[in-house]
Formats: C-alpha cells, sequence, structure tokens
C-alpha cells in the first residue's frame, strides 16, 4: 500500500493541531510559527534562491502592519482587508526600490535595504498625524479565540510554500537560481537580471507584507518599534533561512519552528522551569539568573547560527542528509 506523502501527513496534522492542543499559549506559538514560515518564504526567495540578500525585510513587514491598521483607524474599514491591500502596497514599495537599487550589487544592495528599513522606520515615527508617531495604533481583534487567527495564519503558511514550490518550478526558478550562481553568465545566455531580480523581490514583498498585516489583525496593537524592528523582523528573517535552510522549499518551515522555540524558552526561562527549581529551593539568585537568561536570547541566536554555519553550513534541511547520518549511522551512498 502507497504512504501518503509527508506533506499531506504534516497538513492534517496542522489542520487538528487547535482541535487537539486548547491551551491558548501553545496556539500562539504556533500563530507566530506560521507568521514566521510565510515572512521566512520570502525572503528565502529573494536571498536564498536569487543571491539577493535582504536586510530590510521589516520594510515590508511594516507597511504591510501598517496598511491593515491605517484602514482601521483611519478609514474605519475592516483591518483584514490589510492582507491584500498590505501586500499589495508591500508591492509597490518595492517596485521603485528594486528598479533604483538592482544596479547595486553584493553587500552595497543589503546595505541599501538596510537603509529602506530605517527610512520606513523613521517616516513611521515622525508622521504623528497619520501613523500616531511611537503611540501606536490600537486595533480591535475580530475575534476573542486563538483559533480563527491560526487557520487564517496557517492558509497564508500553506500559501507561501505552495507558492514558491510552483515558482521555483517554473522557468522563473531556474533564472533566479542563474543569477544567483553567476548573475554575468545569466546576462550573456541573454536572461535580463533586472528584470527577474524585480519579478523575485515583489513576490519577497507580497509575502512579508501578508505577515505584516496578518500581525496587526492578530496582536491588535503596533508601533514603528515593533514592525519596523531590525533586530526583531529583519534579523529574525536571516536567521529563519539560514537554520532552516538557504535556498530550500522547507527550510523556513524549519527555520521558523526552531527560532520560535529559542526564542520563547530564554524569554519564559526554559518555560518557567529556572522558577520553579528557585522556588522549590529557595535559592533567590535564581531570580537573577532568570533576569539573565530571559535577556540571553539575542546571545542565543547567533551562538545557533555560528554553529549551523561551522557545522550544517546549508542548514538542517539542506544537510539533513549529513544530520541523519550522524544520528543514525547511515552510511554515505555512493553516487
Amino acid at each position: 500500500m502507497k504512504r501518503p506523502p509527508a506533506q499531506l501527513i504534516l497538513l492534517i496534522c496542522l489542520l487538528i493541531f487547535p482541535l487537539i492542543i486548547q491551551e491558548s499559549y501553545y496556539q500562539h506559538l504556533m500563530i507566530l510559527v506560521l507568521m514566521w514560515v510565510a515572512i521566512g518564504s520570502g525572503w528565502n526567495l529573494i536571498s536564498g534562491y536569487t543571491g539577493q540578500v535582504l536586510f530590510g525585510a521589516a520594510a515590508f513587514f511594516g507597511v504591510g502592519a501598517y496598511t491593515a491598521a491605517l484602514l482601521s483607524s483611519k478609514l474605519e474599514i475592516s483591518a483584514w482587508w490589510g492582507l491584500p491591500l498590505g501586500a499589495l502596497i508591500s508591492v509597490i514599495i518595492a517596485f521603485p526600490f528594486g528598479w533604483i537599487c538592482f544596479r547595486l550589487r553584493g553587500p552595497y544592495f543589503a546595505l541599501a535595504t538596510l537603509a529602506l528599513n530605517e527610512i520606513f522606520r523613521n517616516v513611521a515615527t515622525v508622521w504623528e498625524s497619520l501613523t500616531d508617531g511611537m503611540i501606536g495604533i490600537l486595533v480591535m481583534q475580530t475575534f476573542i479565540s486563538k483559533i480563527p487567527y491560526y487557520y487564517v495564519a496557517l492558509a497564508i503558511a500553506v500559501f507561501a510554500v505552495v507558492f514558491i514550490d510552483r515558482v521555483m518550478k517554473s522557468k522563473w526558478g531556474y533564472y533566479f537560481v542563474s543569477i544567483r550562481e553567476d548573475q554575468d553568465a545569466a546576462e550573456s545566455m541573454g536572461i535580463n537580471t533586472l528584470y527577474y531580480k524585480m519579478i523575485s523581490l515583489c513576490i519577497s514583498a507580497f509575502l512579508i507584507g501578508l505577515a505584516g498585516a496578518l500581525y496587526t489583525n492578530y496582536m491588535g496593537f503596533i508601533d514603528p518599534k515593533v514592525v519596523f524592528s531590525l533586530h526583531d523582523i529583519s534579523i529574525m528573517a536571516i536567521l529563519v533561512g539560514i537554520v532552516g535552510g538557504v535556498g530550500t522549499i522547507y527550510g523556513p518551515m524549519v527555520g521558523a519552528f526552531i527560532m520560535v522555540a529559542v526564542q520563547e524558552i530564554f524569554r519564559t526561562g526554559g518555560f518557567g522551569s529556572l522558577h520553579a527549581i528557585g522556588k522549590f529551593t529557595g535559592w533567590s539568585f535564581m531570580n537573577v539568573v532568570v533576569k539573565y537568561v530571559s535577556e540571553a536570547h539575542v546571545l542565543s541566536f547567533g551562538i545557533l547560527v555560528i554553529a549551523v554555519i561551522l557545522f550544517l553550513p546549508n542548514g538542517i534541511v539542506g544537510d539533513w542528509q549529513v544530520i541523519k547520518r550522524s544520528l543514525f549511522g547511515q552510511k554515505k551512498t555512493a553516487v
């Protein structure tokens, strides 16, 4: 009897997850994971497959988030319309940026994306008549339960993964990879590299902007410091791709799960275990330990990325065969 594909089994598990795990805390973590799958997939397309390093994912994420928030606060339109409109406006932002900055290569383009991130963060901060500045914008949440948000996040994550998979199996995907491998050689073969880099960037911005609009609807509050954060959004998007596997379809899924888990373990002091140890033993210094551990997630990210680069340079998905040989002692298959 033919076994069902692993993707179908995974999808079924994700569909029944909130029905089995009814603790809202774990549903919240899974919503974050699914949101990061969409962001990581978008980053992976432009950086992993096309080779144009994006340091400013937060620019598109913030634009999507603010589009949804402004629809609700200024126009009194449901913030859910921000999902298509936020993604579309992110593409509109990406188009002129890419048209100008794709003349730059390597680290210069990466720095330009970083500058775009900072420009939007400062605009959102000082344009108080529109964005309320650092006060932020409050959006009334539509649902009390987390389950509707979970299924919306799941639909976006599945759409992102399937869409990237379809793109990479099309003519566009081959052009993206050829640009990553050798842009000059691709141009000599008659490929319009600027045109295809623009397509890759616009798709990436669309998915990241979509995730930003979801964030607004789910969290109910945004401000420039959160949604245009260099560390919490832009760097996190890069880490999700690197840890999961740059240039792989399922790398962002694995990377999102690991990075959210690591971040939460440190934030909560091992899901409250350090607090419990301190309470059980009466060791007062454990409160100090918990304080420093909860602030050490950035250090943990750095150590994790160094370990991945040293031992798994292609990420967990890209080096999965190496991991299996190490864990289960499987011999390398002769080619």
